[in-house]
């Protein structure tokens, strides 16, 4: 276990399913935090040069993703420097064909960044096909 003084919580290690239980648990803690604190839901990304929003579907996706390993709960909980500063990765990808999570999306873009202590970690945004929003889609870290 490791100490998180953001959540004030220690964040498990394994890959138990009682530490993935935990992560999970934790992650939502903080998406329910994180929208308190930010009530517009959005964050301006410097390199698309437009807000990125956080939605329900972006903690549901985040969280079963990310709880699956340390590295990417740690990288959540810094949710904010990504979405931030992460940089677009090659080409707008399609949406996965079937896909019931980005049914509501038209295209994906991958974007990266690079965070003490972590790593590389990877950001998904889907565009809306409606609005065109973009909406943080799944942040894991990469090995």
């Amino acid at each position: 276990m490791q100490k998180n003084t953001t959540l004030n919580m220690d964040i498990p290690t394994g890959t138990k399913k009682e530490d993935f239980k935990i992560r999970e648990e934790i992650i939502t803690s903080f998406y329910v935090e994180w929208g308190r604190n930010n009530p517009e839901h959005r964050v301006f990304n410097n390199c698309l040069n437009d807000y990125i929003y956080v939605a329900y579907s972006s903690l549901n996706e985040t969280r079963r993703h990310a709880a699956k390993r340390f590295q990417s709960t740690m990288a959540v909980l810094q949710l904010d420097t990504i979405l931030r500063t992460a940089k677009r990765v090659g080409k707008p990808l399609p949406i996965k064909p079937g896909s019931k999570n980005q049914k509501n999306f038209s295209k994906m873009i991958r974007l990266e960044c690079q965070l003490d202590g972590i790593g590389k970690v990877k950001l998904l945004v889907g565009i809306k096909k409606k609005t065109r929003e973009m909406v943080q889609y799944c942040i894991t870290a990469l090995e």
